[in-house]
């Protein structure tokens, strides 16, 4: 985006100065690259936070015990995402959580911990159309989807947000 900005700039320049090459390279190369850029900024997902970041002795457990799911969960939604309207939405889609754009619960953060002596990922969602009894009811649905190997706990926190814990069950 800035290097568009640049060149728009330089082609807009060389136009007033008569710079006939110049003007070509900003015209022809510097619009489209800032219209790119302009468009991915729209587009962008930010990364959700980790709360509390994670101490060393749960980043230890995750290496002996997280699932290939945890892991790409955890690295899907703590990196910039391009082109979707919130973290998860088509898994939360799949599970019927989403029936429009309004209702879908917001992923707020990620936190790692040991529950039980398990490496667990928890999902803190901002979810006011779902209330934690509408959770509870696709609980084995859930466990299912984001299985094997994982055991789902459900907790509720003030404020319409739900606690989703996808814990590990190491054999």
């Amino acid at each position: 985006m800035i290097a568009g900005a640049i060149l728009t700039v330089v082609g807009l320049a060389a136009y007033a100065t008569g710079n006939s090459t110049l003007n070509l390279v900003g015209f022809f190369y510097g619009i489209p690259i800032l219209l790119g850029g302009l468009a991915l900024k729209a587009a962008e997902l930010k990364p959700v936070p980790y709360n509390p970041p994670t101490p060393e002795a749960i980043l230890s457990l995750r290496q002996q015990q997280a699932t290939s799911t945890q892991n790409q969960i955890r690295q899907d939604v703590t990196r910039y995402r391009y082109g979707q309207e919130a973290h998860l939405d088509s898994s939360l889609a799949s599970l019927g959580f989403a029936p429009t754009d309004e209702e879908r619960p917001l992923l707020l953060s990620i936190r790692e911990e040991a529950i039980d002596n398990a490496y667990a990922l928890i999902l803190q969602f901002y979810s006011p159309a779902f209330p934690l009894e509408k959770w509870q009811e696709k609980q084995g649905k859930i466990e299912r989807f984001f299985g094997p190997g994982l055991r789902v706990a459900l907790h509720q926190l003030p404020d319409d947000r739900i606690e989703v814990a996808l814990i590990a069950t190491p054999t």
